[in-house]
């Protein structure tokens, strides 16, 4: 039991005093998280919409595609990225293996279904009389479209939550694409693995007391959003 006490004392020794590897980790995540969820937002907010609010041929199976997707485990996800970006993959001469702008595209290839499939089940959930009253006040299609939204935000913004814990807290596709090179592409996740394998338990025990407080303040901001 010791143990467990003197690695929470080092841990906040160590954030106290901003170890470098620590904070290097902790920016990494952030960065690469930041970047994922961008263009994760950008490209499945929309699709996530048009998935959910109109009809049209295929969309079972286009449905089906993507609740697919939420399933495919992350390994698998790295293994398809490692093999796009490396040496002798399609996209190999752009360098990306062993970068943090490969483990952001990995972990966009994540979180993507997550925002669409979320997107979708929540704009489905219309209810259909919102949109009878607003065509029976003779409210235009961008004013309809724009009140729908406004009325499924919330389950929007529960999403966009789900999505960014999941790419925080990837360690599969971060270890995979990114090589977990100290100062470089070592993540949060992947620094805690490893550090406790090597029983640096402060280590692990620091990062893993900024990925809770990073968690706590995603909700907070989410619950001060949902008075709004």
């Amino acid at each position: 039991m010791d143990y467990i006490v003197d690695g929470f004392i080092k841990a906040f020794f160590l954030l106290i005093h901003l170890d470098p590897a620590t904070t290097s980790a902790i920016a990494a995540t952030l960065k690469v998280s930041t970047i994922a969820m961008i263009i994760s937002l950008t490209i499945g907010l929309p699709l996530g919409f048009v998935l959910g609010y109109f009809d049209f041929p295929g969309k079972r199976h286009t449905k089906t595609l993507v609740d697919t997707l939420l399933a495919l485990p992350t390994v698998c996800i790295g293994l398809i990225v490692y093999a796009l970006i490396s040496s002798r993959g399609p996209l190999g001469e752009w360098h990306l293996l062993f970068t943090l702008t490969g483990i952001a595209m990995g972990l966009t290839v994540l979180a993507l279904p997550i925002v669409i499939a979320i997107t979708a089940a929540t704009v489905e959930n219309i209810d259909p009389d919102l949109k009878l009253t607003l065509v029976s006040l003779g409210a235009g299609r961008h004013h309809i479209l724009r009140t729908c939204l406004w009325e499924v935000r919330y389950g929007i913004l529960a999403g966009v939550v789900t999505a960014f814990g999941r790419v925080l807290t990837e360690v599969g596709i971060a270890m995979m694409v990114g090589g977990n090179i100290k100062y470089h592409t070592r993540t949060m996740t992947t620094a805690i693995a490893l550090e406790t394998n090597k029983g640096q338990f402060a280590d692990g025990i620091a990062l893993g007391i900024v990925l809770m407080a990073i968690a706590l303040c995603v909700n907070i901001c989410l619950s001060f959003l949902r008075k709004q």
